[in-house]
């Protein structure tokens, strides 16, 4: 079976994992430093929006045990409250939704253009009421939303913008990294990710207010350190704590791994793009098949590769029966009966009734793109 997602890990990660054993030390220390300065370098440096991004450094960011969880601790950080409502589009992933649900507010969800499956500002603003305290958005597939526009809505209106970078870790729109357009931004760095630690994920703000909040939250509330960072103190194992806080921060062990997945990751994006066009390329003549596109002004990070055909479902079935595996992210959350939506959404609707996630990832081989490629061919719709 071609699966759909792949990720590329090497004797480099393994030797990382094992000086991380060899140091006693497994848990937040050297090496989460040193992915976060790795990381965070990646994407600052090619940004020069603001002078409030400008001076943005590794301290704008803070590690997670996944980028679900740094949605719940945004839900926290910023006091959503029972009954405050969450603009979203509705073809997001799950766990954003429950971090709504979670502070028993209300997830209100927008439409999509029907083709790209990412929200504009338009959709949005048709759901904003005085009830709307935060949008999140995702950029679908790696390929960067309306996020300008959907930026400068949210700051006229005084609403948070929160991006769901999971799908689009590297993504630029103008040349700006996405996750950096918003008030905070989330990565995801799981299993099915284009660079993976195993799980975890990280949060960045330019907001040093929120910042140093969310230190405190992820790391069980505490005020003062107590241990060997406490250099303060006579008895250094007093602490104190300011807010209820989780223990949500990473480790070394999956820092490690990142550590030298940061030094593959642009061969696996280009890879997965010289992937996405021969997909492209090949299918392009095909009369009865959407393809994807990107906008000139954008750079994707080439998370997923979808179509669009009538009688998906036979389509799916069709390609399961010649050893390729797909499926459809995200199905649509105004139709799960535990968010109670009343929700009409047309062009949600239509694009989850017809588009379908083919392989993509960097191990693919020309062999399998092409056989899969052909085998498209075959079909009769």
């Amino acid at each position: 079976m071609i699966q759909l997602y792949s990720n590329s890990l090497g004797k480099e990660e393994l030797n990382a994992v094992k000086e991380v054993f060899d140091s006693k030390w497994l848990g937040k220390g050297p090496k989460t430093e040193e992915f976060i300065n790795n990381f965070s370098s990646k994407v600052i440096t090619d940004n020069f929006r603001n002078i409030a991004f400008a001076n943005a450094s590794p301290s704008n960011f803070i590690t997670t045990t996944c980028c679900t969880e740094g949605i719940f601790q945004i839900m926290d950080l910023l006091d959503i409250k029972e009954n405050d409502e969450i603009v979203l589009p509705s073809i997001s992933f799950v766990g954003v939704a429950n971090a709504i649900m979670y502070k028993n507010a209300k997830p209100i969800f927008c439409d999509v253009d029907k083709h790209t499956l990412n929200p504009t500002a338009k959709h949005i603003e048709e759901k904003i009421t005085q009830k709307t305290k935060a949008v999140i958005i995702i950029h679908y597939a790696g390929i960067p939303c309306d996020i300008e526009n959907i930026a400068k809505l949210c700051k006229d209106k005084n609403i948070k913008l929160i991006e769901d970078n999971a799908n689009s870790p590297f993504s630029r729109y103008n040349n700006i990294n996405t996750g950096t357009f918003g008030d905070l931004g989330v990565w995801s760095f799981d299993a099915m990710k284009i660079l993976v630690t195993g799980d975890g994920g990280l949060i960045y703000s330019s907001n040093k207010d929120y910042i140093n909040k969310l230190e405190r939250l992820t790391y069980l509330g505490l005020e003062t350190l107590s241990g060997l960072s406490n250099t303060i103190d006579k008895k250094w194992w007093k602490f104190e704590v300011s807010v209820p806080g989780r223990r949500s921060v990473t480790n070394d062990i999956s820092s490690a791994i990142g550590v030298e997945q940061l030094k593959k990751v642009d061969g696996f994006i280009n890879r997965r793009k010289e992937v996405h066009e021969m997909y492209n390329s090949n299918l392009i003549d095909l009369d009865w098949i959407k393809l994807p596109s990107i906008p000139n002004n954008v750079i994707s990070s080439y998370y997923m590769y979808y179509v669009q055909v009538n009688n998906r479902d036979e389509f799916a079935k069709y390609l399961r029966e010649k050893d390729i595996y797909t499926t459809f992210r995200y199905y649509p959350l105004h139709w799960v009966d535990f968010y109670k939506s009343q929700e009409i959404l047309p062009n949600t609707e239509y694009a989850a009734n017809h588009t379908l996630c083919l392989p993509l990832h960097q191990n693919l081989t020309n062999k399998e793109v092409n056989y899969i490629i052909n085998t498209i061919k075959e079909w009769k719709p």
